[in-house]
């Protein structure tokens, strides 16, 4: 089938955005997420491809309050129950250590859930979701902007919750989307043909890096 031009990713002005890998839903973390230590590899290496080719790098993180006060109410009660799941001043809360520049790095809790930005590297930056969407009162989309981002490079943890919705949310904003197959935890064939029916591109993160080397890096 011959490329769509409204929807071709442009890799020249692409960003990638991991959502969600942090520490407590990896396969040793408190809130064990089935698929997301598997999919890790490839995430890091489309980290690492991404820094390399000096392209914006977002991760999305979500930290929740120990008595679930900033939860979705569908978990304040898990939360409430003693749940370990990357909660505020914890380890669990920071993003996988294969996803960091340097590995002394932390994320600035305060600064992220008071709405802030925090810059990791050159390009590379974390942000705070107060429920599934990237997008959702966050600072994304300004962000992504600024840097005259065209197209979103979708990973991480955990298909059917938080990347669904956040592809759907930057469809609704006009961005190309990619999702690396590979690279996300829970996805499902229904979940791939009903982003294919909006435009989205399904890609394997072997695919990514080559059309990063063929695009960019040349």
């Amino acid at each position: 089938m011959p490329s769509d031009p409204h929807t071709e990713p442009h890799f020249a002005s692409a960003a990638l955005l991991t959502i969600d890998t942090q520490r407590d839903v990896l396969d040793d973390g408190g809130f064990p997420i089935p698929g997301t230590s598997a999919a890790l590899g490839a995430i890091a290496r489309l980290v690492h491809r991404f820094r390399e080719s000096r392209l914006s790098i977002v991760h999305v993180v979500r930290i929740y309050e120990p008595d679930g006060r900033n939860a979705e109410p569908c978990r304040r009660e898990l939360l409430a129950g003693g749940a370990q799941l990357v909660l505020r001043g914890t380890p669990g809360c920071q993003l996988a250590g294969e996803l960091l520049p340097d590995p002394e790095l932390l994320l600035d809790e305060q600064l992220l859930l008071s709405g802030g930005v925090q810059t990791l590297g050159e390009r590379e930056v974390a942000i705070y979701k107060p429920r599934w969407g990237a997008f959702h009162r966050t600072p994304l989309e300004q962000h992504l902007r600024e840097h005259r981002v065209s197209t979103l490079v979708f990973a991480g943890c955990n298909f059917p919750n938080c990347p669904r919705t956040s592809i759907y949310e930057a469809s609704e904003r006009d961005f190309r989307t990619v999702l690396v197959r590979d690279a996300v935890s829970g996805l499902y064939e229904r979940g791939e043909q009903e982003l294919h029916n909006i435009g989205v591109q399904i890609m394997n993160s072997d695919e990514v890096i080559q059309a990063l080397a063929t695009t960019v890096n040349k």
